[in-house]
């Protein structure tokens, strides 16, 4: 049935009809024009036409809509109905994506597609309206070849078994007043690319094989202690959500043999090796290792470890744990970086959400914002990636410390259902488990729940950074200093570099600050303030810190900075938040009121 139904007909100056209908509108835009332009202009232009006259028109016809202008880089069409909209968005994307598969990567043409349902304003070969600009402002989340429907749209749609709806929260739009609800579109049939499709340079995350270390001993029988080894590596690295760890049983083949590390990256199609030896005397053993990128060849990292052979079992776990803290922060950087270089168009999930993790962690609103917008397209990309749920739960927590949210309510409900959807998808994951507990500490204060599912983080990922650093947090809520103390340096030990490491600098400050070493809180409290100002929960901490160290110059001086990033800060509200109980947090507010900040 026809959506389209007049509500009102006015004839406005020069004899132009104005009439006002409730329609569905898609609004598409080309992903990458300018840059395909630049390289070839004529090309770009001739291809955009033949899609034109050979898909878009056709299939607007046969969808019973109508296209209301072509602008260049895109189109507006509008249709009888959300159904017809999304047929048609769901078709001109398998069609367009069909089209272009014979270029190269680099040169294919996608649309962006958002479709809004909404009473606009249709005056003679144009519409207007603010369902118009919502559209537009969709489609700005979608990944090339993907497509962003309103709520109003994905109720009509939901029981067509031939379409997939993932939801995506509520959307911070430019110039829309409120948050939209949205989900991303895709045809159920369209699944993942098959194995060996994959455009180049959209790989996933990274993944790592561990080889059979060697033991250069060359005593039969005691071959079991390298392999002890590399099994508490290969556990410990399978504790990291962002790496895949290729199981130890593929590797048995290339124990004693020569090997070129190119060779098993092709074979295990895997990006990173590690390998070693090992070499002991009766009280003293030695271990060489060595990380090399797969694609290159070149060695990433080595590193030798000399010890005293006492405890076996122990000195296993020790030499594991040595070599994720080395490892996980090399691996992460380099990935970072290597999404930072990546054609938009070839960004997969995991890309999108590394890119998210510096404006995530920039703690500027237009910042902050964009990290929104790429966790929201990671999860439009890939519905099943468990990491771009975490983050965007993070993100919902995060608002709220820096005090923008105007509804934390309905901001610890956003976070809950990011998180829970991550634990859904992998009840085993530790980042997922460790913010999840996050939420129930600092938004729900609900500190036993949170304590449960962060121990379960720590057993199942001991090599998760953030698992132990916010973990750190909910214990300081609870008083417990010396723990807090000792889970925030694990977690600065494992993420010492990177976006995140202004938050576990800030969580290892607070901890002291719990555990009544104030001095050691200024210290971590001022390097976290060095390398970013913005972050409002560090600038209460080290404050607080520093009016408990004596320190009252610059503790003012610092208060004066978060009155400039926070003026509406007021001591009676946050003593009603804020997580910290009892004496601690009569204290921590005592200090903030000494410091200059207003009840």
């Amino acid at each position: 049935m026809s959506l389209i139904q007049p509500v009102a007909t006015s004839r406005s100056s020069g004899s132009q009809v104005r009439v006002r209908k409730v329609a569905a509108i898609v609004f598409a835009d080309v992903a990458g024009y300018s840059r395909l332009m630049q390289t070839d202009e004529d090309d770009t232009h001739r291809r955009l036409m033949q899609l034109k006259a050979q898909l878009i028109e056709p299939q607007v016809g046969a969808n019973h809509g109508r296209v209301v202008k072509h602008m260049g880089d895109g189109f507006l069409a509008v249709f009888d109905a959300p159904q017809d909209a999304a047929n048609f968005s769901v078709n001109l994307q398998n069609l367009v994506a069909e089209a272009s598969r014979s270029e190269s990567p680099g040169q294919r043409i996608n649309f962006r597609m958002g479709v809004h349902v909404a009473d606009i304003i249709f005056e003679d070969d144009d519409v207007f309206g603010d369902g118009v600009n919502l559209a537009a402002r969709l489609q700005n989340y979608a990944e090339p070849g993907g497509i962003i429907i309103s709520e109003a749209v994905a109720k009509e749609i939901q029981h067509d078994d031939a379409i997939e709806l993932a939801d995506l929260g509520h959307l911070p739009l430019r110039n829309i007043a409120h948050p939209v609800r949205a989900f991303s579109l895709r045809s159920a049939a369209a699944g993942n690319p098959p194995l060996g499709e994959v455009l180049p340079g959209s790989e996933g995350p990274p993944s790592i094989v561990v080889l059979p270390f060697r033991d250069q001993s060359r005593k039969s029988g005691e071959e079991y202690f390298a392999e002890g080894i590399v099994d508490d590596i290969v556990h410990a690295l399978s504790g990291l959500k962002e790496l895949f760890v290729i199981a130890r049983g593929s590797t048995l083949g290339y124990r004693d043999r020569a090997f070129d590390v190119r060779q098993i990256g092709r074979d295990l199609g895997v990006r990173y090796v590690l390998h070693g030896s090992v070499q002991r005397t009766p009280n003293a053993i030695r271990i060489r290792i060595e990380l090399c990128n797969a694609e290159s060849g070149e060695i990433v990292y080595s590193d030798r470890y000399d010890g005293e052979l006492t405890d076996l079992f122990a000195l296993q776990r020790q030499i594991a744990n040595r070599v994720v803290m080395i490892l996980a922060p090399q691996v992460r950087e380099r990935e970072r970086l290597r999404a930072m270089r990546k054609n938009p168009q070839n960004m997969t999930a995991y890309d999108l959400v590394l890119q998210a993790l510096g404006p995530l962690f920039a703690m500027d609103y237009d910042s902050f914002s964009m990290a929104h917008g790429l966790l929201k397209r990671a999860i439009a990309h890939d519905t099943h990636y468990g990491p771009a749920y975490s983050y965007a739960s993070y993100w919902h927590l995060l608002r709220v410390g820096q005090g923008w949210s105007n509804d934390p309510a309905r901001e610890a409900e956003e976070a809950a259902r990011m998180a829970e959807t991550a634990i859904r998808l992998d009840e085993n994951d530790a980042l997922a488990l460790a913010i999840y507990g996050h939420v129930h500490s600092y938004l729900k204060k609900d500190y036993e729940t949170a304590v449960e599912l962060q121990e379960r983080a720590l057993e199942v990922g001991p090599s998760c950074a953030m698992a132990w650093t916010l973990s750190s947090v909910t214990r300081g809520f609870l008083g417990h200093g010396p723990i807090a103390v000792t889970r925030a340096e694990r977690g600065l030990q494992l993420s010492p570099a990177g976006p995140h490491v202004v938050y576990h600098e800030h969580i290892l400050g607070q901890a002291h600050y719990v555990n009544g070493d104030y001095q050691a809180a200024v210290q971590w409290g001022r390097r976290a303030y060095r390398h970013n100002e913005r972050l409002m929960s560090n600038l209460r901490c080290f404050i607080a810190s520093l009016v408990a160290a004596g320190q009252m110059d610059e503790a003012r001086q610092v208060a004066q900075r978060l009155m400039q990033y926070d003026p509406g800060m007021h001591l009676t509200d946050f003593a009603k938040r804020t997580p910290l109980r009892g004496a601690l947090r009569d204290s921590f507010v005592a200090q903030l009121r000494a410091a200059g900040i207003p009840d």
